[in-house]
Formats: structure tokens, sequence, C-alpha cells
């Protein structure tokens, strides 16, 4: 294991669960667990035969395996093992190498993954900050291809960038795609009431329209132009040429051009930068640090520790809180599976844990989320006040912090963002989808009956089976306009700012992390380092204390209490190629409309960045 650091990995804390509520659904767990516990084939690296692993208390390359990527949290359902292999967990086990002196050399194997651009620029900035360590190791990095994003992350963090020699370097530049369903909608005859508050906030336009607004198009095309600007000068920079020399916007690149314009610097397999960087460092063999082998199928003694409740945290930290997704009242999740989401339920139940827990010295809320329920994000700005009423609270954003997610980041003390972060769209919607029309093509009628007389339009607001009225539209016009000010109110509250001094930066808009900080929507350019270190300022807590990861799965009753709910729109999602990763978000943030939630604070579009 690497030796222990100021910030040594915490497990994961667990909710109590009385023995006596487990009945037969505990031993069915306990029985299907042990069933599923056997060995795994460990993750080794191919063709070792110059290369072996050693302890990390031998001369040794430091091995960071990303091949499978750097989420900002890995999913883990009630049986799973949480597997350390998270973002967070990254920048825990980098903490870890830049503290042993005897890394002789750091080796980074990205293989095909990506990340956002956001993570790209931490995980660079923080690779770079190795190279200070008191050893001052080499840095390289290997992939076998590179996008925008990877190319980024190595060019920010490593000595040498290695390509495999049928990769390719798709330094292709930035855009996005909007993706606008009316013409769908008006083929199967679904009807579609949308309000919103805001200019730029254009929420309703992937329903109501055939293509952007105006308003829309400028606001996001102002947010690229931040996201290039920041790519283009972080690549330039460490690459030592400028972005036309360097083809940055002309790719793909094959290996060999990609190494004559000087995006690379050399051609080979993985073996080869291996044993190029073993040779160079002199080291005895390498470490893994990060990735490699996935871990093994936990023990009966795990489960049991983890059904009763027993904590694993012990003595005073930092607490560090993911946030990830769309914003709902409650998560999609399977009986056995997996979380989905940011789940107003279990968040705010762990909010509540840490105000309480006196050895929490500062809590690090990571957020990455376009939105989601009005009601729920509200309820969790709420709780997110009231933990820092009793501790610091700082808020560190990985790829965006957009409508939603911004109401969250609101009630932090203290606000970090990098440049490629998307913020704001602090805007409200409003809406639902009637299938009248729908059913009676296929010989379906609905029919109305109220006692009132007034033909059930005000009772049956939420009803699919009924298009608003003009009063009803009148009345929900009025609810998305308190809901657009109790936002921003609740914005001012917690940045200490006046409504009318957080205004110019409302409306919708979207803009990246330097636009942000200029607007007083985020206090300082920074990553979760960062953060981390500002909690431990207003915290005055010493390098000493740990930092732990709390969140956790649901406990064992919310799982059985909910069922099988994966057939959310976001879950199927995931499930269809074309849909998937860059839409589900924003399908779960607008999810809620189907379940009889009719506002929104959420981002406009289902933004397929690439």
């Amino acid at each position: 294991m690497p030796l222990p650091s100021p910030f040594a990995a915490g497990a994961e804390s667990w909710p109590l669960v009385h023995p006596r509520t487990l009945g037969r659904a505990a031993v069915l767990v306990m029985l299907l667990t042990i069933a599923g516990c056997r060995g795994r084939p460990s993750s080794t690296l191919e063709g070792s035969a110059d290369a072996h692993e050693v302890s990390a208390v031998q001369p040794h390359v430091a091995l960071l395996d990303l091949r499978n990527g750097v989420p900002e949290r890995t999913n883990s359902g009630l049986l799973s093992e949480v597997s350390p292999t998270s973002f967070s967990h990254l920048l825990l086990s980098l903490d870890t190498l830049k503290h042993n002196s005897r890394v002789r050399g750091v080796l980074v194997r990205l293989g095909t993954a990506s990340t956002s651009l956001a993570r790209a620029e931490e995980i660079g900035r923080q690779l770079r900050a190795i190279a200070s360590a008191p050893s001052r190791p080499r840095i390289v990095c290997h992939g076998n291809a590179y996008d925008n994003r990877t190319l980024w992350l190595a060019s920010e963090g490593c000595d040498e960038l290695w390509l495999s020699p049928s990769g390719t370097v798709s330094s292709v530049g930035i855009a996005a795609q909007l993706m606008f369903g009316r013409q769908l909608l008006d083929n199967l005859s679904v009807g579609v009431d949308f309000l919103q508050v805001g200019r730029f906030k254009g929420a309703s336009e992937p329903f109501t329209r055939d293509e952007a607004s105006p308003e829309a198009r400028s606001s996001l095309a102002q947010t690229l132009r931040a996201l290039r600007h920041a790519w283009l000068t972080g690549i330039e920079k460490r690459r030592g040429k400028d972005a036309a020399a360097l083809g940055l916007e002309d790719g793909p690149h094959t290996a060999d051009k990609a190494k004559a314009l000087g995006l690379i610097d050399r051609v080979g397999y993985f073996a080869d930068a291996r044993s190029a960087l073993l040779q160079h460092s002199q080291a005895e063999g390498y470490f893994t640090y990060f990735g490699g082998a996935p871990p093994s199928s936990p023990h009966i003694d795990d489960v049991l520790r983890r059904l009763s409740g027993a904590q694993a945290i012990n003595g005073p930290h930092i607490a560090v809180v993911r946030a990830v997704g769309a914003i709902t009242m409650r998560s999609s999740r399977s009986l056995l599976g997996a979380q989905s989401g940011i789940d107003e339920h279990s968040l705010s139940r762990k909010l509540r844990e840490l105000a309480r827990d006196a050895n929490a010295q500062a809590v690090v809320l990571r957020i990455d989320s376009p939105g989601g329920s009005a009601l729920a994000s509200d309820l969790l700005w709420r709780s997110l006040m009231d933990l820092r009423k009793v501790k610091p609270v700082v808020i560190s954003v990985g790829a965006m912090a957009a409508s939603g997610g911004y109401y969250l980041a609101a009630a932090g003390h203290h606000i970090f963002a990098e440049r490629s972060s998307i913020i704001g769209s602090i805007g409200v919607v409003a809406g639902k989808f009637t299938f009248v029309k729908s059913l009676e093509r296929l010989g379906i009628h609905v029919e109305t009956i109220s006692p009132a007389g007034d033909g059930g339009a005000r009772a049956l607001h939420a009803s699919a089976l009924m298009p608003w009225d003009d009063a009803t539209r009148a009345k929900m016009k009025e609810s998305i306009e308190s809901t657009y000010d109790l936002f921003l109110s609740r914005i001012a509250e917690g940045r200490r700012m006046s409504v009318e001094a957080i205004a110019p930066a409302a409306e919708g808009r979207l803009m990246g992390g330097i636009a942000a900080t200029e607007a007083g929507l985020v206090d300082a350019i920074g990553g979760l380092d960062d953060a981390i270190a500002k909690a431990r300022e207003l915290a005055h807590a010493g390098q000493e204390v740990p930092v732990e990861i709390v969140d956790q799965p649901a406990s064992l009753l919310d799982v059985l209490s909910r069922g099988d709910q994966t057939r959310s729109p976001a879950s199927v999602a995931r499930h269809v190629p074309i849909l998937k990763h860059e839409t589900a978000a924003f399908l779960a943030s607008v999810a809620p409309l189907l379940e009889n939630e009719t506002i929104l604070t959420t981002l406009p579009f289902a933004l397929v960045l690439r």
C-alpha cells in the first residue's frame, strides 16, 4: 500500500440499519454476496518481463492507470465494493505519491479513456505539481489515442507524451451540439406546455423549437469561446508553440504527423514507454497508486459491518462529499443496484449527519450537476446553509454547476471552479407534456369529469392528459416567477451579495470559470485540492488531519422501499449509444416532469460538448 500521508483516503461510512429490520432481505443479500465472492484476475502490466511490482519503500516508478476513466463518483450498489477509482480518490493518490521521496518517475497510462475538460485541467495541474516533489520525478504519459481533453491533461502534466503507433491525436477544436425534439413531438402528437423565466434560459427550447433562440445561442457561444481559450492557451503554453503550428484544431492527426507537429514527443507502445522510463529513472520497479487490479469481492464480515452500520471513520477529518448528476427528490436505483444522480433525501440526511459529527471539522462539496428539481434544489440549499452554521462548507465545481447545481453551490462559504467549468444558467422553467392527441391516434379517448363544473383544468394541472388553459398558464407563470425570485434571493443570501448585483449574471446565462469569477458567482479558480486547503484554513485544521470521502450508498431500507426504478429516462439513455453520457444527466434533470413536478431549475440543453 502507499505510504501514509495527511490525505490518506478513508473508508466510506455506512448508515445504521437495526438488525431486526433486515429479516429475509438481509439473508438474501448476504447469500448473494457469498455466492458472488470469488477471486478476480489481477490487472498487470502487459509484457512485464522487464518490469515488476515493488513496494512503495523501494525506488520505483509510480503507475497511474486511468484507462477506465476518472468519473466524479463511481457507482456502487449495496453488494458491491466501493471502488476507489473516482476523481477524488485520484487526487488523494497523487498527494500520497507527492510525499514519497522514493518516487523516481511517474507513468500515466491513459489508453483511450477520456474525461471532462475541467477534470483534465485539474489532473494536469496536479501532475505538474508533482514535479516539485523532493525527488523531482520525470512524468510520462502514454495514450493509445488522445482527444481534446486527454491532450490537455497530458500536455499540462507530463514531461513526455507517448502515443501508440496506430493511434491518433484528435485535436479537433471545440464545439457543442444541441438536440431539438419539437418535430418528433409533433409527429407523435405530444402537446408541450412550457414557461420560463430568464431571457437566456432556453430550457424549454429542446421541446418547443427546432433550433436555438438567438439569446440561448449567444449565451452558449460566449461560454464555448471561454472554454476554447482556456484549452488553446493551456496546451500552447506547455508545448511551446502556437495553436496553428501545433494543428490544434486541424486533427485528427496520425502518430507520425502528431510528432512532427509537436503535439507528442515519442511514438511507441506502452511497454516501450515503461521500459524507457524505468531505465531513465533507474527505478527498481513500479508501484500502482491508482487503477490497476479491480477490488476483490467483499468478505461476509465486510457485509455485516456495512449492514450493521459500523463506522470506519474515527477522529477529526475533512469530509469530502460528492454531488454528481441530476437533482431529484429521490434517485433512480434498482433493488440491489447503483444510485444515480443527486438524491435530496439521501444527501440531506448525509449533511445532517455531518452537522452532528464533531469529528468532521469542515465539509468540501464537489459538484458536477446540470440541476433538476427546483424543490429538491431548494431543500438541499437549506440543508447546506444549516450545515454551514456549524462548520465551514467549501464548494469545488467540476465540469459544471448549472442552474440547480449552482443553487447548491451558492450555499458554500467559498466556491472554487476551473476555467473550463460551466457555471450559471440561473433561471427557472415550468412545463409538462400532454398525450391526449397521441392517445386519440391510438383510438383512446380521455374524458374529464369535474364536480366544480370548470372542466377540471386546475385540478388536473399536472396531468399529462390535459393541456393548460390560459388561466392555468397564468398561475404557472406566477409560480415560476416566484421560484426565480426565490432562487436569486437564495444566491444573494449564500453569496452575501445583493440581488441587484447578481441580476446581470442571471436570466439563464451560461459562463466559464473566469467570467463566473468576474461576476461574483465564484470566488477563485482552482480545483478540489484548493477547496480542501481552504477548508483546512477555515477550520483551523492542520495538515495532520486526514481527508475522508464520506458519501455512501442508501440504506438497505431505502433500497427495499424504492423497488426497481431503473427505467427512468436517464437510465434508458445510458443504454442507447447515441444518447449515452452526454444526454443522460439532462434527461434525468427533466425527468421530474414525468413525476408530477412542474418547476425545474436545470441546464437548458442536452449539451454534447466535443
